[in-house]
């Protein structure tokens, strides 16, 4: 690994991103600065409002405040330095800078993708065994399926970096991607890169192969047992603990499906661009929206706090 790192030092790396569009800098940069503005509020405001509610200390919430903080890393790893290069003339990144921004990403995205998973278990069992749900989800096991969920996010993501970290780079490598993505690394590289391929396709295929099949396991056994309750009153609330949940699952496995699906060219580039945008700085945007604008519990919190603060800065000047 040090030897690679030596042979590395004197490669420089310059992040592209969307320089080919020079008349859009501008705009791009106030349209992402507000997007991730949002993510950094929404994310940490649903932490505060799980921690600082009672009623939301449940598993489910649990699980939804782990989700915010991976949605908080891994966007705040991608966007800022994206940001910065929108506007600087230098977008050169080292590289060292590079690697780490690799290997962070991915811990915090493997994760998201089997947070997901916990959280479709989480809602199997409140639906279709509620007399034991809280047997079943308990502490042990919630805090073993979120440590689980970070261990098999750090395993994927160091063994992929070390088999990058191998790679010999020299002179200047263009990355024709606004962050140090897996696939742009490898076309940059002199070495042979087979055995990084085959270990990204192995992980890439089990992680979104089985997270999917248990997710819809999950959810086809949740529709038989919702389908089967008497009133419909019952089947309406069922299937509205289930919808944000479903939501954020087709917008974050819709769009890695779709990256997967479009093909390696330079005619695809400024798809590829797009569809990894959406995911590393959208859908973490978009996650806490999903549950707070479908939740109640999250709104009255919400309210109860924006009201205290009068009270509290009236109290003060008092």
């Amino acid at each position: 690994m040090w030897l690679s790192e030596r042979n590395n030092s004197g490669a420089i790396f310059i992040l592209l991103g969307f320089s080919d569009y020079p008349e859009l800098k501008i705009p791009l940069f106030l349209v992402f600065l507000a997007i991730y503005s949002i993510t950094v509020v929404a994310n940490i405001g649903m932490i505060l409002i799980i921690r600082i509610n009672p009623k939301l200390h449940t598993p489910m919430y649990f699980f939804l405040s782990h989700l915010s903080f991976v949605d908080f890393c891994y966007s705040s790893i991608i966007a800022p330095k994206m940001l910065v290069n929108l506007v600087a003339k230098d977008k050169i990144i080292s590289f060292i800078e590079c690697i780490v921004q690799y290997f962070i990403f991915c811990v915090f995205v493997v994760t998201e993708a089997f947070l997901l998973v916990v959280m479709a278990y989480d809602r199997f069992v409140a639906i279709c065994n509620p007399l034991l749900y809280t047997v079943v989800m308990s502490q042990k096991l919630c805090i073993t399926l979120v440590m689980g969920s970070y261990a098999w996010g750090f395993t994927c993501s160091l063994t992929l970096t070390c088999s990058i970290v191998q790679l010999s780079f020299y002179g200047v490598n263009r990355i024709d991607h606004f962050f140090c993505e897996f696939s742009s690394l490898l076309a940059l590289s002199s070495s042979d890169i087979h055995i990084s391929q085959l270990l990204l396709f192995i992980f890439a295929t089990f992680n979104a192969v089985s997270t999917l099949l248990i997710i819809l396991l999950s959810y086809l056994f949740i529709v038989v047992t919702v389908l089967k309750m008497p009133s419909a009153s019952g089947r309406r609330k069922a299937f509205s603990t289930c919808a944000s949940h479903l939501t954020a699952i087709t917008i974050f496995h819709g769009t890695i499906l779709f990256l997967f699906c479009v093909p390696n060219s330079k005619n695809s580039r400024l798809t590829v661009k797009v569809g990894s945008l959406f995911y590393t700085v959208v859908i973490p945007m978009l996650n806490p929206l999903i549950y707070s604008l479908r939740n109640k519990d999250v709104q009255d919190t919400v309210t109860k706090i924006m009201t205290m603060l009068p009270r509290l800065k009236n109290d003060r000047h008092n």
